[in-house]
């Protein structure tokens, strides 16, 4: 909420890209283990081991680079989401289902705390559910997901893959408004009286 901040979004194509490269290699070997009623090999588990320390190493440099930002603006509040159970109850779809479950989101959590706590920065983490859903310009109000609610809750807009529509013909990132209503979820008068909505819909790439 500091007023003039641009925001920054981390590109995901790159550990994605390397996941699904790992997928298709490793269905490839396993098809040939197959024939030979066998579950593993030294070939497999280098391409294994080969992933998990790309995402790894992306992981780290990203976590670095968003802390050093944050650093450099002198902010000293991060606030993360992450909601109990997700990745069990996700419902994407095969090919989605494969890169969002594969990816290791708290292990960036876990970067991303330790990293800042040994900065002096405080990590605040809350359950984001309906954050995406929710229009951070029109102020909605972010209920938290009960599976017993009976009527599902309305908002203001809508998200339309890379963008979100909120009242008013306004346009804004879907990602950084999601990442918006995160910080209300936790401090709901963080935004009053900021003129931010001009930043908001232009964010920068952090380079990774």
């Amino acid at each position: 909420n500091k007023p003039g901040f641009i925001p920054r979004l981390v590109s995901g194509k790159p550990i994605k890209s390397h996941n699904q490269y790992y997928n298709k290699r490793r269905a490839h070997h396993q098809s040939h283990l197959a024939k030979q009623n066998r579950l593993t090999s030294r070939q497999l588990d280098r391409i294994t081991t080969k992933r998990n320390r790309r995402i790894m190493q992306y992981l780290h440099t990203a976590s670095r680079r968003i802390i050093d930002l944050l650093v450099q603006e002198g902010i000293g509040t991060l606030i993360l989401g992450k909601n109990p159970l997700w990745k069990q109850r996700v419902e994407l779809g095969k090919k989605h289902n494969q890169e969002f479950v594969q990816l290791p989101h708290t292990k960036f959590i876990e970067l991303l705390t330790y990293k800042a706590t040994l900065m002096g920065i405080r990590v605040l983490l809350t359950e984001e559910s309906y954050t995406s859903r929710a229009s951070f310009l029109d102020r909605d109000e972010i209920p938290v997901y009960d599976p017993a609610r009976i009527e599902e809750p309305r908002f203001s807009g809508r998200r339309d893959g890379r963008w979100y529509y909120a009242s008013g013909k306004r346009i804004i990132h879907s990602d950084v408004n999601g990442s918006y209503n995160i910080g209300r979820k936790v401090v709901p008068t963080a935004f009053d009286g900021l003129g931010i909505a001009a930043p908001a819909v232009r964010p920068r790439r952090l380079a990774v």
